[in-house]
């Protein structure tokens, strides 16, 4: 059941975190709207499998920081100024119109696996998930099992919101770019999820004063 909970709850927050435009959802547009759909596919697999190894890494680092950290309290307070600090950011980032992707005639496994390395604002995304995931006991990733589970919501995730925007590109195209709402949405789900914690944070203080 644990495992289920951590592939679910990886699965949202990926299909959610992979949808501001930008480098990689754009060349995928552009490559659904120019009908490369096998290119695309090919290019969706290989940026998802890239996040697996940035989504593990977070993922001990964030499990790291909540089994050493000797208060809950203090780790509460860290979580959330970091969750806001990356939400408010997100959201100020989204308000900058994306930049155009140029047609590459190469586009596919090769191209995916290298904008995905360089893309390293996925490890600071799935560090600060993982971390306040972690820290609110909702999720438990000191088993393999469950850890694996949870990177394959991740990458399953990124690929599901990938291959969707290949495949409707034509009706997505124009609302992904120019919705603000959709592009603030990442940001804003962190900054409440930091509010949350800081909520936790504060209540704990007063009851303990």
């Amino acid at each position: 059941m644990e495992a289920l909970v951590a592939f679910l709850v990886a699965f949202a927050f990926s299909f959610t975190g992979s949808i501001p435009p930008g480098t990689l959802n754009l060349t995928i547009i552009q490559l659904g709207l120019e009908h490369r759909l096998v290119a695309a596919r090919r290019f969706a697999i290989a940026a998802a499998l890239v996040e697996y190894p940035y989504a593990w890494l977070a993922a001990v680092s964030g499990e790291w920081i909540t089994t050493s950290t000797g208060g809950l309290n203090e780790l509460r307070l860290a979580t959330a100024l970091v969750m806001i600090t990356l939400g408010v950011c997100g959201i100020v980032s989204a308000s900058t119109p994306p930049a155009r992707v140029q047609r590459s005639p190469k586009s596919g496994f090769r191209k995916g696996i290298v904008l995905g390395i360089l893309n390293p604002l996925a490890f600071i995304y799935w560090l600060g998930i993982s971390t306040y995931l972690q820290g609110q006991q909702w999720i438990d990733l000191s088993s393999t099992v469950t850890l694996h589970s949870y990177l394959a919501g991740v990458t399953l995730g990124a690929f599901a919101l990938l291959f969707l925007l290949a495949h409707l590109a034509r009706r997505l195209a124009v609302y992904v770019q120019q919705s603000h709402w959709l592009r603030r949405l990442p940001g804003l789900l962190l900054t409440g999820l930091g509010l949350y914690a800081l909520g936790q944070y504060l209540a704990s203080v007063i009851q303990g004063v």
